[in-house]
Formats: C-alpha cells, structure tokens, sequence
C-alpha cells in the first residue's frame, strides 16, 4: 500500500464525505407506478453511498450536505444516523432537498436520468458559510466527487475551500472522477474546474476516457472510439493516464480506474491501481444480468478507502474494493447493504 497515504490516515479518526444528498425516485418504465400510485424511492448521492458504505464496514463516517430543516429532511437525518453515519457537520438551510429520476437497473450515465435539484439546499451553499475548523475536527479523510463542482461555480468554490482547508491540515483527499452530462451547465466544462481541484487530491479515481475530459490526460488514439477495446490496451492506457496524473499532481499518490462494459444484460467488470510504480489488476468479474448499477463505482470507491484505512496491502484493497462493487450490482438501493463478510465471499481467489 502507499506509504504516503497509509502514514497520513489514522485508523480510529473519520473519514468526511461531501456532496449533495438526493432522493432518487424510481418510476417503472411500464407506467405501473401511476396505476397502482407507488413510487419507491431511495435516499441517494454518490458522496453519500461511500458514507453510508464505510459506516456499515466499521469506519468512523461523517457526512457534509445542506437540506432544508424540515420534518422530511429531519426523518432523513435520522435515518442517517441509525446508519452510523455522523451528520454532525449538516448545514441546514434553504428551501428544497434535491431529487432525480431513474428506473432501477438503469445508469446514471443513462440518457434516460432526470435531475430536479435546481436551487437546492446544497446547490445555494457558499463560500465562507462553513466552519472547517469545526468540521474538520477529528477528520483523516475528505472524500468529493466531480459532481460537487458540476452543480454551479459557487459548489465548485466550495469545494476548492475545503480541499485548501484540508490540505493545511494533512488531510488524505480523495476524488472521484464521476462525469454527468445533465449537469455543467453554467458555462464551464469540466476541464476549467477539475485540475485546479486535483492538486490537492491524494487518491483520484475514475477511467480513462473521465480523466481525458476532466483533467486533460492523453488518450490513445484506438480508445476514442466507442467500443471494442482489447484488455492489454485498456491497462496500458490505465498505466499511461496513471503516470500523467502522478505527474501532472504532485499531491497524488496512487490513481484507480474501473473497466466496466455491458455483456448482455449483464456485465463484465475489473479494475486497476497504480501506486508505487506499479500498476495491480483485479481479477475480472462477468455477470449475465445485474439488478441496479446506480452506486457501483461508489461502492468501489468506499472499498479503495476501507483498504487504505486499514493499512491493507495494495493487492488486498484492490480485491476488496472490485467485489465490493460487483456485489453492488444486485442491491436495488443506491447505497450497499453487504457487510465486509459478505463482500469478501464475492472476492475471486486464485491460488
């Protein structure tokens, strides 16, 4: 595992997760729902999938948004903290909690996604509103995703706040590379944001093609087409877009890409770390139907962070972290419910 990241997390202090908690409602796309009147609905948002994963895996986990101070949002909070998850730092203000739309077993890459989180509690949050002294009290580890600063360039100022905040502090930073077309919308592209954010970053992770559009990384030119990539190639440019990153960031110390492709109603799924100078892969996972990808790369991000937080060698975090994911692939909710024991039973061995 990476020295310098092992030696600044601190097992018994918290890991902090930011971004904006979401209802997801999930309508069927039969149109049931409004003849029986049932919508399910999940409480969501990648920041807090990672949360509410490390929580139910035994790591001290808190959670920073913004929600309005109502009896919903309060039953929220609520179900949150009967989780294990510290809302401590919640800001309550503003007038709405964010939503979005998407069936179960769809993607939120899907075209199919509806955001309604326009002028959100969290979406109207500003600089200097938070107290970092106080919210960073007792934190080893901050954790965002790019779809904190996709929201608006306030969120985007927020963000470069708290990273500047934690980086005083010695803080592990980490940075999911998450791209979603629906937002960027107020004139930015992703480019213009993400690199000022990555410098801060310890641990950044995404793909390929995310760090290309996000942070400027070569990409080869057989991977800018839209499908049938050998492995051998995928992992090259996975060790060349790894190197860059280190390079362009001197604050990173190990960059992870995921490899997921559809395989029918299925999937076929593997990962890889590069830290050290070396690149580790994980064993490949097939499935032949899933039942929900929302929250898969979440989950693996939680893995990369209970392995690095528990001082696992890089193998072992890897591996932890790829079934972690899979598994997710059949829980219907947007967050994981697997324990560390069921995780575990999902990891391919081969002696």
């Amino acid at each position: 595992m990476s020295d310098q990241i092992t030696s600044l997390s601190k097992k018994g202090e918290k890991v902090l997760s930011f971004g904006e908690i979401l209802l997801r409602i999930c309508p069927d796309m039969d149109g049931h729902w409004l003849k029986e009147n049932k919508l399910p609905f999940y409480v969501g948002g990648a920041e807090l999938n990672v949360a509410t994963a490390l929580a139910l895996w035994n790591v001290p986990s808190a959670y920073l948004s913004a929600v309005p101070d109502n009896s919903v949002t309060r039953e929220i909070i609520d179900y949150l903290e009967a989780k294990a998850v510290d809302t401590t730092p919640m800001v309550f203000h503003g007038e709405r909690l964010g939503l979005y739309y998407l069936p179960k077993g769809k993607d939120l890459k899907n075209a199919g996604v509806i955001y309604d989180r326009a002028n959100s509690a969290y979406a109207t949050l500003k600089v200097g509103q938070i107290d970092w002294d106080a919210v960073f009290e007792g934190v080893t580890w901050f954790h965002f995703s790019a779809i904190c600063p996709a929201i608006n360039q306030d969120i985007a100022d927020v963000c470069l706040e708290a990273l500047e905040a934690a980086s005083q502090r010695n803080i592990v930073i980490s940075l999911d590379l998450n791209y979603r077309a629906k937002l960027w919308k107020y004139g930015k592209e992703p480019i213009d944001i993400l690199p000022q954010l990555a410098r801060y970053c310890t641990l950044i992770m995404g793909n390929v093609w995310a760090a290309n559009k996000m942070l400027g990384t070569g990409l080869h030119e057989d991977l800018k087409q839209a499908e049938g990539y050998a492995k051998e190639t995928l992992l090259q440019q996975a060790a060349d877009t790894s190197k860059e990153i280190l390079s362009l960031f001197p604050a990173c110390k190990a960059v992870a890409n995921t490899f997921r492709f559809d395989h029918g109603k299925g999937i076929r799924y593997y990962t890889a770390i590069y830290t050290e100078d070396q690149l580790t892969v994980s064993e490949e996972y097939v499935s032949e139907e899933i039942l929900d990808k929302v929250g898969s790369g979440d989950c693996f991000m939680a893995g990369l962070i209970y392995g690095f937080y528990n001082h696992f060698p890089v193998k072992q975090t890897l591996n932890f972290a790829t079934a972690a994911a899979y598994d997710k692939l059949y829980i219907a909710s947007d967050a994981t419910t697997s324990t560390v024991a069921d995780i575990e039973k999902r990891i391919i061995h081969h002696d």
